[in-house]
């Protein structure tokens, strides 16, 4: 057996018991398609992949598309493939617009006392918003969320 095969079966062994947990960026571009790229100063993979699209929806469907396609290449190849779990981190707009189907920007202007029209500049890519609006955005989310986990319905 040669250290290359040995590599491979110790890789996908230890895979099937933990999964490597890896960012993923989704950003919305200037021309208003998405984006999608593993954090590229991540050097424990052996390989890059991005995926693009119209919607962010598209955009994570292609990455997950590559990274299928570039296993089957590293398995063609008979090259070890380091495995992962992708942990997906969006930019504002992104987020805004890929929960667009279940937070309203009336509703999430409620949540965060920011003006709806300033959350749609920012999904439609007019403006983007400071650190400390996203800090503001993402604070007001984690606490809802955290409101919502402590509800318990009855019949």
């Amino acid at each position: 057996m040669n250290i290359d095969t040995t590599i491979n079966i110790f890789v996908e062994f230890f895979h099937a018991e933990i999964a490597m947990k890896v960012k993923a960026f989704i950003e919305r571009g200037n021309d208003g398609s998405y984006g999608a790229y593993i954090d590229l100063e991540d050097n424990r993979l052996n390989y890059g992949i991005h995926g693009n699209g119209k919607t962010t929806n598209a955009a994570i469907e292609d990455f997950n598309s590559a990274y299928e396609a570039m296993k089957s290449y590293h398995q063609q190849i008979g090259k070890a493939f380091v495995e992962a779990e992708f942990e997906f981190k969006y930019d504002t707009a992104s987020f805004l617009a890929y929960y667009s189907n279940v937070l309203s920007l009336a509703g999430l202007g409620r949540l965060t006392g920011i003006a709806q029209g300033q959350l749609s500049h920012y999904v439609t890519g007019r403006r983007k918003p400071s650190p400390k609006t996203v800090q503001k955005i993402e604070k007001s989310l984690h606490e809802f969320a955290a409101e919502i986990a402590q509800v318990q319905l009855t019949n």
